[in-house]
């Protein structure tokens, strides 16, 4: 019924680590969705992990099923290509959007349109630059 087990071991080596990558890092960015304290931080783990996550696995999938079928398998391409196509985008469409939310609250820790710095100089006091 499978034909997993024509699968090379040597093929089924790289195929495993390939989805143990991809489903950590995945996991990694999950978690720091979760951990991370602002919406500033919590954009960055979660766009590298889905987009490395997504890659790895499809890679995975590509090099599993182009040895048990030959043939190359384009499916996992259009995957790869939309997920880190569109990821990085969404998340800057969603850091843009708390930046206009957070100046139209006035809030002091966010950073002014002029320059750049924060509207309240002592929010930096001590802080490395």
């Amino acid at each position: 019924m499978s034909h997993v087990t024509d699968l090379p071991v040597w093929v089924a080596a790289i195929v495993c680590v390939l989805l143990l990558a991809g489903s950590a890092l995945t996991l990694i960015g999950a978690i720091g969705l979760l951990r991370l304290d602002t919406i500033y931080r919590r954009l960055h783990a979660p766009t590298l992990g889905a987009s490395g996550g997504a890659l790895l696995i499809s890679l995975a999938s590509m090099i599993c099923f182009a040895v048990l079928q030959s043939r190359w398998i384009f499916h996992e391409v259009l995957i790869v290509s939309f997920v880190v196509l569109t990821t990085p985008v969404t998340m800057m469409m969603l850091g843009q959007s708390a930046l206009y939310r957070d100046r139209v609250e006035n809030r002091k820790d966010v950073p002014s349109k002029a320059n750049g710095e924060p509207i309240d100089p002592e929010l930096n006091k001590g802080a490395d630059v």
